[in-house]
């Protein structure tokens, strides 16, 4: 039975390399398919790596004047409007977008004057997306480097508790770029093949882009079966470094717990956890810390970077719709490349495709500035 401040996922699309669709996508994924590359000289940078990008990659301005990046979200925001039907213009609706980066590949362009510098602003972009969309309400942008979709979505439930609106269309996004591969590069971060999260070999990232859009909504009678309870989620930061993780992974564990508790359920009731899992030495370090002090080590953990690569500000939106099909199905997916542990404290990585009924699955996200984000998902 629905309860007065019950938050529900009722529709979503994701806008992947890989597919357009969410269960496209969800069954490419359970076939063990990823979009993930090789590439050489890709944006112009010299020597090989591996990553996920669209074949179409233009980045100039196109007639209407969208980038790529906003061209993405809109595309993805009209599906899921179009699928809800609920009128964009309705005053009860916010409109919530995330990403890490934006329209940071336009600072390529020349000289940055302060009409370059208004184009590339994230709310620049965010009004345009909204303005394309119909939506009257001021649009809100989140960019907190990668928990910005996972962030998105506890905001987003926050609104919607707060009694601030009824719906909240949540959109998420990042592109590449030569500034973001190298910035990547210069910290060393970058997997030489296909990312290998968890495991003894792995020795750094995949990058990728993505985008994709989730309505969310307290009006219980837009929840059909399969709709899915968002409960209240948990934000840390550990404050270790500008882009090093906490050596202890306690503000991750905290943020879990606390994501648990507002779900009202034990680490025995989770059926499964979407890691952030970046297959760098200190991320999954961290990260598997974190599961242990949470009493989650038991729990099955998967990680979806070796499929998408990391998709930066998306990546917590774009793995919990694919979490979410998981949910549904009945299927986690496992871990592409984990063959051997490699981390210090013991956890369940899955390594195969598993099968169960699972009610709830809880999701992890971790990001540069020592930010982490835990939330609980669970069956209507």
């Amino acid at each position: 039975m629905a309860r007065k401040d019950d938050v529900f996922i009722v529709a979503d699309h994701l806008l992947t390399p890989l597919a357009s669709g969410s269960d496209a996508n969800f069954d490419r994924l359970s076939t063990g398919q990823g979009s993930v590359r090789h590439h050489d000289h890709l944006f112009g940078l010299d020597g090989p790596f591996h990553a996920s990008v669209f074949d179409d990659r233009d980045d100039h301005l196109s007639e209407d004047g969208l980038t790529r990046f906003e061209r993405m979200l809109l595309q993805c925001g009209q599906t899921v409007i179009d699928r809800v039907g609920i009128d964009p213009a309705d005053p009860g609706l916010r409109v919530v977008i995330a990403t890490a980066k934006g329209n940071i590949h336009l600072a390529g362009r020349g000289d940055i004057g302060p009409e370059l510098v208004d184009r590339i602003s994230l709310h620049r972009s965010a009004r345009l997306i909204a303005e394309r969309l119909g939506v009257r309400t001021p649009p809100i942008v989140l960019s907190n480097a990668c928990i910005s979709g996972l962030l998105a979505l506890i905001e987003a439930s926050m609104l919607l508790r707060s009694g601030e609106c009824t719906h909240v269309l949540v959109l998420a996004g990042d592109i590449l770029s030569d500034f973001i591969l190298s910035g990547f590069r210069s910290l060393m971060a970058l997997s030489a093949g296909v990312c290998k999260p968890f495991d003894l070999a792995r020795d750094g990232i995949n990058l990728g882009e993505a985008a994709g859009a989730a309505w969310l909504t307290t009006d219980a009678g837009l929840a059909g079966p399969d709709a899915i309870r968002l409960h209240p989620g948990a934000v840390t930061n550990d404050a270790n470094h500008i882009s090093g993780p906490s050596r202890t992974g306690e503000e991750l564990a905290l943020a879990m717990r606390r994501a648990l508790d507002a779900a009202a359920i034990r680490p025995t009731d989770v059926g499964f956890i979407s890691g952030h899992g970046t297959a760098t030495v200190y991320n999954d370090e961290m990260e598997s810390k974190a599961i242990g002090l949470a009493g989650l080590q038991a729990v099955p953990v998967n990680s979806l970077k070796a499929y998408y690569g990391h998709t930066l500000g998306a990546a917590g939106l774009i793995e919990t719709i694919v979490s979410i099909r998981s949910l549904r199905q009945g299927l986690v997916l496992p871990t592409l490349g984990f063959e051997t542990p490699g981390v210090t404290v013991p956890v369940n990585i899955c390594s195969e495709r598993l099968h169960g009924s699972f009610r709830h699955f809880l999701k992890t996200a971790s990001g540069f500035g020592g930010c982490n984000a835990a939330a609980v998902f669970s069956k209507t």
